[in-house]
């Protein structure tokens, strides 16, 4: 009998086993889903996404202040727009035999009630609009009253620039004096905490800073930058805007014209020209001069002429002063000497025999020209590379350096056989 291996014998019994039991099948079916498990399993969910969503917004806002103090973009740099010079008008050449032309006829419209009342509601079109980019700095320790109620306590600003991290303010440095902290109050009465960026305390101006993340979208809704004008091209009896603290009280407004422009104003190293309008104003009186486009063109500021002036809102021409505010809006020192100066003219200069440049009547005392040794009676001829012939030449040759830079300033001097060459080395200092 032919003996079986041992595998061949299990595998026969498995078989066997398999054949056996074939009759017999069982399928798993899956427990049914109930709509009460669906909802449940939702709510679950809908549980986990709350409390991920709570997390994930109490660690943004946790983070934020961090994140926008390590991660912030840098500021950009402000540039004011040029002011288009006037291109003169083309000279025609005179005929032989030309007949006069006749004048032309004016026809003035009549003055109604209704055709009044037209202008004075188009420019009060133009000055809502011009205030959404005028505001009011504060000394924010100062027991002032509340916002919005009219109290003057301050000065008024212009929100002259954005450079992408701080919206800027320029305003008089009145406010500057015996503070340390600044509020600025926009046309919505929201009151913003506002840093000082720079001044300079010989053109009596100063910028202020706010940060843009704390501005809300309501209040980017009422306010712009200004749009500054030529204030070169206004003339005697241009339509203008005061807008500002003329009155002693905020948020005023007022109409009138520009009644003269021959005036200017002194200051150490320069001059500014002076808009006079027959806007009345108080002895005190800070704003904004704006024309009928609504375009900035004059800082208001009491007593530019002088003490005996009348009552009027007067302003430094935005076009004489965009340079300096360049620098102060970008956080630079605006360089300053101390001369007081005036130009030889021709005739001075042929019968007095003194050569042709700034003749300094005075130095202010502790002044860099003064260690320098500039003296009265000075003849400034070069600063730098550039050539000196008046106050306004002067002021441009020191706008284009740096506080703290050392120039050298060519001069000369009267002395027992007239006039010689006489060199300074004057350190730039700045009045902040």
């Amino acid at each position: 009998m032919e003996e079986r291996k041992p595998e061949e014998q299990k595998s026969q019994d498995e078989g066997t086993q398999r054949e056996s039991f074939s009759f017999l099948q069982e399928t798993i079916k899956p427990k049914p889903v109930t709509g009460g498990q669906i909802a449940l399993q939702l709510s679950k969910m809908a549980v986990y996404g709350l409390i991920i969503g709570a997390a994930a917004c109490c660690g943004f806002y946790a983070l934020r202040p961090w994140a926008q103090e390590t991660f912030h973009e840098e500021a950009q740099e402000v540039t004011l727009p040029k002011d288009e010079e006037e291109e003169p008008e083309p000279v025609q050449e005179e005929e032989e035999e030309k007949e006069p032309e006749p004048e032309p006829q004016i026809i003035v419209p009549e003055l109604t009630a209704d055709s009044y009342r037209e202008i004075m509601q188009s420019m009060y079109a133009v000055a809502k609009e011009a205030e959404q980019c005028v505001v009011y700095v504060r000394r924010a320790k100062e027991g002032e009253a509340p916002a919005g109620t009219g109290a003057h306590t301050g000065a008024t600003g212009l929100l002259a620039a954005d450079n992408g991290q701080e919206l800027l303010v320029l305003s008089d440095n009145s406010v500057c004096e015996g503070a340390e902290q600044w509020s600025v109050i926009f046309p919505d009465h929201t009151r913003h905490s506002a840093k000082l960026v720079k001044q300079d305390g010989n053109r009596g101006l100063a910028v202020f800073g706010i940060d843009r993340a704390s501005i809300s979208d309501s209040t980017w809704n009422v306010i712009r930058v200004a749009e500054l004008g030529n204030s070169n091209i206004s003339v005697r009896g241009d339509l203008v805007i005061a807008l500002g603290q003329m009155f002693g009280y905020e948020n005023g407004v007022g109409y009138g014209i520009i009644s003269a422009k021959e005036w200017d104003h002194d200051y150490a190293d320069g001059q500014c020209g002076v808009i006079a309008t027959d806007i009345a104003a108080s002895a005190d009186a800070s704003g904004v001069l704006f024309n009928q486009k609504g375009q900035a063109i004059g800082l208001v500021k009491s007593g530019i002429l002088g003490e005996g002036a009348s009552a009027s809102a007067n302003a430094l021409a935005v076009s004489d002063m965009k340079q300096v505010m360049g620098l102060l809006l970008n956080g630079e020192a605006v360089p300053y000497t101390g001369i007081f100066g005036t130009a030889v003219t021709d005739e001075l200069s042929e019968e007095k025999k003194i050569p042709k440049g700034l003749y300094v009547t005075n130095v202010q005392a502790d002044s860099p020209a003064m260690k320098a040794g500039i003296q009265n009676g000075d003849v400034i001829l070069e600063v730098g590379d550039a050539s000196v012939t008046g106050i306004i030449s002067y002021e441009k040759a020191v706008l284009e350096h740096k506080a703290g830079e050392i120039v050298k300033v060519k001069g000369q001097r009267l002395g027992s056989g007239g006039y010689v060459d006489v060199d300074f080395s004057v350190t730039m200092g700045s009045r902040e």
